[in-house]
């Protein structure tokens, strides 16, 4: 078996209170893209991707061509002068040339992490080898693509950008800014249990080698944690100003609305949900049956109401709401930052189920997750609930199913293929 199909048997296994209990606490909190990996060294490189990265030209130097491949580098040299000089010179000794370079200053010395062109059949041992040579150490090499051209100032600005316009983009901003990380936030208000004295975090913050702990705009705190790859004094500060943006802009949703006309003529608008919902929500839920609410928790209904809070917050994720002509909330879908592997989970009132808008929903959502270069959606809920599975099948994705002690886990592949041509609201 796997280790992707053990990760999602054992996520199957986790039930509705359980896997929002560790959202809460502080776990499995890992958002981003599979943009700017980080991914640890095996050794004084690591090739973290043996195949070139799409447009790429895979002929390797030895057949005479001109092929070339991406690479990014991130080692350390002497805060001497010509440490940098011996370094360029022992690149292009393999014919490897600086296509950008940012300095990141220590104490001992200065992390230099380059954007690298080199010949097609250079290895990623070879390249951390010429860097050794030229007095670079604890260095890390990984396959770049052309996303990575980019300039580093433009690409802050429009992760800033995208902050400012949507606060549910702090969390996919400080991914695609600091790489492959892991990204805790522990609300002000748990729903279950208090704060304690170790999550309070200084106004200035902590740096800690790989780790990194800022204060939260809500009132928490933001835990950023990178093995293998410490974090920089430089990456520290752009951090810590970005979460700073955030705070100062407060909350924020943008305002766009779809409206909708269903089969029978009814009118519905779809818009982005905002914790000014929750008692819109909690109303929702006690029109719902139980069997709906018990399809949609996977666990005691009783407890539903105490993580809308939760939910609703731009800072664990996207929702969107469904209200009627007259402004009755009657559908709710959520898009969860879990990783590469995003939840969404669905919501529909029981008098307006079967009428199309969960596969609107549900579509919708995933062209939020394609937007933010997530890899994959899942969805949590049982093989009883005929209307996701049908939702899912309708996206005209690659599906992965998986069955653990009456749990259905369906995962989406964003990659394989484009959504199905389909207007929204057909099907499901």
């Amino acid at each position: 078996m796997s280790d992707t199909t053990l990760t999602r048997s054992a996520r199957a296994r986790r039930t509705w209170r359980q896997r929002l209990a560790e959202r809460v606490a502080g776990r499995d909190l890992t958002w981003g893209s599979a943009r700017h990996s980080h991914a640890p060294p095996a050794g004084p490189a690591s090739d973290t991707d043996a195949t070139a990265p799409e447009g790429t030209p895979s002929r390797s130097a030895a057949d005479g061509g001109d092929a070339t491949a991406l690479w990014r580098m991130r080692t350390t040299v002497r805060d001497r002068p010509g440490s940098l000089a011996a370094l360029c010179a022992a690149l292009a000794a393999q014919r490897v040339d600086i296509l950008s370079l940012q300095a990141h200053p220590l104490t001992d010395g200065t992390v230099d992490e380059m954007l690298l062109r080199a010949p097609a059949g250079l290895s990623a041992e070879v390249l951390g080898a010429a860097a050794g040579a030229g007095g670079g150490r604890d260095t890390w090499v990984e396959r770049a693509d052309a996303h990575d051209l980019v300039d580093g100032p433009t690409r802050v600005l429009g992760l800033a950008t995208r902050t400012a316009l949507d606060a549910a983009e702090l969390p996919v901003a400080l991914r695609q800014l600091l790489g492959r990380c892991t990204i805790r936030s522990q609300p002000a208000n748990p729903p279950f249990g208090r704060r304690s004295a170790a999550d309070e975090v200084p106004a200035d913050g902590v740096l800690e080698d790989t780790l990194m702990r800022l204060p939260d705009p809500s009132g928490g705190s933001v835990t950023i944690e990178r093995p293998h790859l410490p974090f920089t004094p430089t990456e520290f500060a752009r951090a810590r100003a970005l979460i700073e943006l955030d705070s100062r802009l407060g909350p924020r949703v943008p305002l766009s609305q779809d409206v909708v006309t269903l089969p029978e003529g009814n009118e519905i608008t779809v818009r982005r949900a905002d914790p000014g919902d929750l008692e819109a929500a909690r109303a929702m839920h006690d029109r719902c049956s139980p069997a709906t609410l018990a399809m949609r928790y996977h666990g005691p209904v009783a407890d539903a109401d105490r993580y809308l809070e939760h939910l609703l917050s731009p800072r664990y994720g996207r929702t969107l709401a469904v209200q009627t002509a007259s402004g009755r909330l009657v559908a709710l879908g959520h898009l969860l930052w879990d990783g590469e592997e995003t939840e969404v989970a669905l919501l529909v009132e029981d008098a307006w189920q079967r009428r199309g808008i969960g596969a609107r929903l549900l579509r919708q959502l995933v062209e939020m997750a394609v937007e933010t270069d997530c890899a994959y959606v899942y969805a949590v809920t049982q093989a009883a609930n005929t209307g996701m599975v049908a939702a899912m099948r309708g996206l005209g994705l690659p599906l992965d199913y998986q069955v653990e002690e009456g749990t259905l886990v369906i995962t989406a592949q964003l990659a394989a293929a484009a959504l199905s041509a389909g207007p929204r609201g057909e099907g499901g």
